[in-house]
């Protein structure tokens, strides 16, 4: 498979693929506010879709969608003066008065509407005459700020046309790497950083997608050099953009794994050596795929595998690390992380305690594990696992035994309203 044809698979795979809902979802919502404030029940008028589905560079399990409601300029009397949290209640309950099944519930700056698989915030706003949105704070007793997506949007749509389309679609692909190693940044901060590093290079702007592994490769070293710092300019608007999370780390691990994937090349590994870059959406080769399918046929052994994202849809945007605790038969229980960041593994037949070190998620959401055994044991004792399974341990714990050597491999999810909003995962190297 070329390089070309990888990526353009790829870019294919990671296509929202349920557009059709989010937007019965946004005309439902700007009608019955249109009803309340206007006596009109249109579907599309005085609302805007801002966020990553407004600049169009979501992906495959966005879940977290925004909107814009424009106030009409009379009401602005009603709410100027400290009426800020009366503004979101009203906002709540003429969506709640006409959805009554659906949850909704005012989340500071936002009313939320709670779906099965993503949730809408919607933000009421006035218009003000340069084009900016004031929008209200609850917090400390009210406030009016202002926002400027569209002037982020129209900067998007801009250089998209100036790069040659790569901005968008670099923009999903490191949404894809993010969700695959759970890294916590926001959709605005990535669409900034692209844009940064775009415009910083003249080396594909005439280059498309027999290039984007040098462009992956290329983007990730830029991602991991950058000075870590607390916030950015966001394109277009200038406005702040949050860092809610050191990325280096990750990058240069990306960059290193694009290194490998690019000696590759085009033989029958590059797939595989891709996937572990961006995950599950990044096409398999074919041939590998049949090879593996024949020598399946024949193993003595059971692959019982399983993939969060065959359960949920999968869209990082918080923070989780994991450790383990490893109960030895003398002395205190010690970290695996400390073992591993000293070069050692763990001695067979410990009792481990794998453990939720920290998360910065709002509750309430589930915990979930997966744990996979590697190696020639595991496939001689048929003991893959693999398992989607959930915790067994108070609290946010999963008790396991060290059984057999290998390199086994511990992840956990955390899974709000029914999508997996956080991950990390953990080597467990058993001598």
């Amino acid at each position: 498979m070329s390089i070309s044809q990888m990526f353009q698979d790829f870019l294919s795979n990671l296509k929202v693929d349920n557009a059709d809902t989010i937007t019965l979802r946004y005309e439902e919502i700007t009608s019955c506010l249109n009803k309340k404030y206007r006596d009109t029940d249109s579907k599309t008028a005085n609302s805007l879709q801002v966020g990553s589905y407004g600049r169009w560079t979501a992906i495959k399990g966005i879940s977290d969608l925004d909107m814009l409601y424009i106030m009409p300029k009379g009401k602005w009397d009603d709410y100027k003066d400290g009426k800020q949290s009366q503004l979101l209640t009203d906002t709540r309950d003429a969506i709640k008065a006409r959805y009554s099944s659906t949850e909704v519930f005012v989340d500071r700056l936002v009313v939320c509407v709670q779906y099965k698989d993503f949730h809408v915030e919607v933000q009421p706003v006035f218009e003000q005459d340069d084009g900016s949105f004031k929008y209200p704070d609850t917090y400390d007793g009210g406030s009016w700020k202002i926002t400027k997506p569209c002037e982020e949007m129209t900067a998007m749509k801009e250089f998209v046309a100036e790069k040659n389309k790569n901005l968008r679609r670099l923009c999903k692909m490191a949404r894809a790497w993010k969700n695959k190693h759970g890294v916590g940044m926001g959709g605005l901060l990535i669409d900034t950083l692209a844009h940064n590093f775009l415009r910083d290079t003249t080396d594909y702007d005439d280059k498309s997608y027999l290039y984007y592994d040098w462009m992956s490769r290329d983007f990730f070293k830029y991602l991991s050099e950058l000075p870590e710092q607390d916030r950015y300019a966001a394109l277009g608007s200038g406005q702040h953009v949050k860092v809610k999370v050191k990325f280096q780390k990750n990058a240069k691990k990306a960059y290193e794994l694009c290194l490998k994937a690019i000696e590759a090349g085009t033989e029958d590994t590059a797939n595989a050596k891709w996937k572990k870059v961006y995950g599950r959406p990044f096409p398999a080769n074919s041939v590998v795929v049949a090879n593996e399918s024949v020598s399946k046929a024949s193993q003595s052994w059971t692959d019982t595998e399983e993939f969060i994202e065959d359960f949920h849809p999968v869209d990082i945007r918080f923070n989780l690390q994991i450790d383990c605790e490893v109960h030895r038969n003398v002395g205190l229980k010690a970290s695996l992380l400390d073992f591993l960041s000293k070069g050692f593994g763990i001695s067979n037949s410990r009792k481990l305690v794998f453990k939720v070190e920290s998360c910065n998620a709002p509750e309430p959401y589930d915990i979930k594990w997966k744990v996979l055994n590697r190696g020639v044991n595991a496939q001689t004792r048929n003991c893959i696992r693999g398992d989607i399974v959930s915790s067994n341990e108070y609290p946010q714990r999963r008790k396991e035994t060290a059984d057999f050597s290998g390199t086994h491999l511990v992840e956990c999810y955390v899974i709000r309203s029914g999508v997996v909003v956080a991950r990390d995962k953990i080597k467990v190297p058993i001598l």
